[in-house]
């Protein structure tokens, strides 16, 4: 596979993901729409463009890691967009939390184009993208992840594929309701717990080597005790990925009752201005 790799999508997952690219000895040409975000990755040799257009002609592969699935509409499908400008044969790999529906949209478009899609949502959040820890959900043609794997291990610790496209997506949004229900059920365990007069800090030292554990306890607990809202992932983005997640059970038909009020927690503190805050601060609806 050639070496050159276009990156688009330079926010808080995406420009450490880029950066061990660039580690693992590939050549990196970027698009950022705010290219200050890009100057340590062009200081450390990779190639700013002024396009996406430009960014991609020259690449054997194309890697986003956008915000919003309006943003991937964008960024592949508007004129002048990676379905637009890559040459045939190159290898496109979303790596946002988008539509299952968006990604088959991207495969099927691709193909007429003799471009490879796949979509490959990530989690491990901002921690993982730095340390190269990251879990890739993978979407698209089993041939296609084979190829890319060396990517996926540049990137993170684990890939696995999971079926046609879209269904990448789909196991992301099966992830997120568990990490929404988890994340969930601690915010409303400290609430319990500081109404009753209990000492978080001991009670988390019990319940974190219990039944209770969980990776979400474990790291976002001591967070939730210290009054640390710093993020590794965003309240906003929880937002967006399980609102995905409602409209795709609400379309099979499927009565999802705490996917369901987890979305309502994550978008009642987004409205009250803490979407940028992690998510942790879940804990502030439960103390309005």
């Amino acid at each position: 596979m050639n070496q050159a790799l276009a990156f688009i999508g330079l926010g808080i997952m995406g420009k450490p993901m880029a950066r061990n690219l660039m580690n693992a000895g590939y050549e990196l040409h970027v698009y950022a729409r705010h290219p200050e975000k890009a100057r340590d990755l062009i200081d450390a040799g990779a190639r700013l463009h002024n396009s996406i257009a430009d960014c991609v002609r020259s690449a054997a592969v194309a890697l986003t890691m956008l915000g919003a699935p309006a943003d991937v509409e964008q960024v592949y499908l508007a004129p002048g967009g990676l379905m637009d400008s890559a040459r045939p044969g190159t290898f496109l790999i979303d790596m946002t939390t988008s539509s299952p529906a968006l990604a088959e949209r991207i495969f099927a478009e691709g193909q007429k184009r003799g471009l490879r899609a796949l979509d490959a949502p990530v989690t491990g959040g901002a921690k993982g993208a730095a340390e190269g820890t990251l879990s890739f959900l993978v979407g698209g043609a089993a041939a296609d992840f084979e190829r890319c794997r060396p990517l996926f291990s540049a990137m993170g610790a684990k890939a696995d594929f999971m079926g046609p496209a879209g269904k990448g997506q789909h196991a992301k949004a099966a992830n997120q309701i568990l990490v929404a229900g988890t994340l969930s059920g601690i915010c409303e365990s400290f609430a319990y717990a500081r109404r009753a007069g209990l000492d978080l800090s001991r009670l988390f030292g019990l319940v974190s080597s219990g039944s209770a554990a969980s990776r979400q306890l474990n790291a976002l607990g001591p967070k939730i005790i210290s009054g640390d809202d710093s993020p590794t992932f965003f309240v906003k983005y929880l937002a967006k990925d399980l609102r995905i997640a409602a409209e795709e059970a609400r379309s099979a038909g499927l009565a999802l009752d705490v996917l369901e009020a987890a979305l309502r927690n994550c978008l009642d503190v987004t409205a009250r201005g803490m979407g940028d805050l992690g998510t942790q601060a879940l804990i502030h609806h439960y103390e309005k």
